[in-house]
């Protein structure tokens, strides 16, 4: 007999340890930094993301591991931007995290184990640019998964590089319409590796939702339009949005997992359990669940309130985009707006890594101590 503590067995380090040994859903880390990547594989994860925010954040934890490192590249590619520099870095801190996740890989045989890298987001408009850096990264190491965004230029690159055998995680991707977009994509790349005779069996492709970020924009457009709402009812979008697309995503058949990324609360995780899904909170929301009393239990099936669905659908015109299939055009993916945030973030995040870069390439003297 086992001992109940806060709803989880005492067999179990936490509620997501409990998760990933007794239901189908996946934990993923949303960081590549070696601690918050140990912590979860502790707990049961099996995959990790990489991108500029994460390195971001990676140099700003790690700088006396990694600025050995910069000055040694800016030496040996004396030549190089810093630009070129700070991706050599994503290069480097996602093919040395990948490692940590190749007994996973090996286990799953190429479902899991992956450590998920991030292609240029200056380059979301450019289809050839981002085959081109794709199939790179794919070479970075066996257990690689190349995200590119769900743009117009990003479901044409989708398709190409699984033809070619490269797993994909679809990222700057908040809606119904994209999630469709993406999995027609592999779909059809998938389909050209049949006609080619081309093993596909160790792939393991997944499509982000970034939940919290439609939730983050529909509470922008309240304040901007003095919308009132029932308290709690804008915590739902996000979730709402991601069970219809599971739920279509069976119907249909499609051979790769969805994945619920952009934490903003304990929902946007145990809404999802029991699916057959991927979910990637950051280390702070792990540590938050893990010291939580909610109980793991499956509520994947568990239909949102429809009163919640209707009153989002009729008062943000956005959310109906977001929540229909053909709400979205491919054309119109760029200009929705949570995706002009998000490639607005991570496009400054280049930007701001590349300062950390030049901070030691070229230090500082105004600041910088005399010997």
């Amino acid at each position: 007999m086992t001992i109940q503590q806060t709803g989880v067995s005492a067999t179990y380090k936490g509620p997501l340890h409990q998760m990933t040994q007794t239901t189908a859903t996946c934990l993923w880390n949303d960081s590549a930094a070696e601690a918050d990547l140990t912590y979860a594989l502790e707990h049961g994860a099996v995959g990790a993301t990489c991108n500029p925010v994460i390195v971001l954040d990676v140099l700003k934890r790690e700088m006396p591991i990694w600025k050995p490192r910069i000055v040694a590249l800016a030496k040996a590619l004396p030549r190089a931007t810093e630009g070129e520099i700070a991706w050599r870095l994503v290069e480097e801190i996602s093919s040395t995290r990948a490692a940590m996740l190749r007994p996973a890989f090996e286990r799953s045989k190429g479902r899991n184990g992956r450590l998920s890298i991030q292609t240029d987001p200056r380059r979301y408009r450019d289809p050839s640019a981002l085959v081109e850096q794709a199939m790179h990264f794919s070479q970075l190491a066996p257990n690689m998964i190349v995200k590119l965004p769900a743009t117009k230029a990003g479901i044409e690159a989708i398709e190409e590089v699984t033809s070619r055998g490269v797993s994909i995680n679809a990222t700057v991707s908040f809606s119904l319409p994209q999630a469709i977009a993406v999995a027609g994509a592999v779909e059809r790349g998938l389909r050209r590796r049949d006609g080619q005779r081309e093993d596909s069996s160790t792939m393991g492709p997944v499509c982000t939702i970034m939940v919290g970020r439609l939730d983050d924009w529909l509470k922008v457009v309240a304040e901007k339009r003095d919308i009132t709402i029932e308290p709690g009812y804008l915590e739902w979008a996000g979730v709402a949005v991601f069970k219809k697309a599971y739920a279509l995503y069976r119907e249909r058949g499609y051979r790769l997992r969805l994945l619920s990324a952009a934490f903003r609360n304990h929902m946007h995780w145990s809404e999802f359990i029991g699916g057959d899904v991927v979910i990637s909170p950051p280390c702070k929301w792990q540590m938050r669940y893990n010291a939580s009393d909610i109980v793991v239990e499956p509520r994947i099936d568990k239909p949102v309130d429809p009163r919640i669905v209707d009153e989002l659908q009729r008062k943000f015109p956005d959310f109906g985009r977001a929540y229909t299939e053909d709400g979205l055009s491919v054309d119109e993916f760029d200009v929705f707006p949570p995706t002009r945030r998000t490639l607005r973030q991570f496009i400054e995040a280049c930007h701001q890594l590349e300062v950390q870069v030049r901070n030691v390439m070229i230090p500082d003297p105004d600041t910088e101590r005399e010997a």
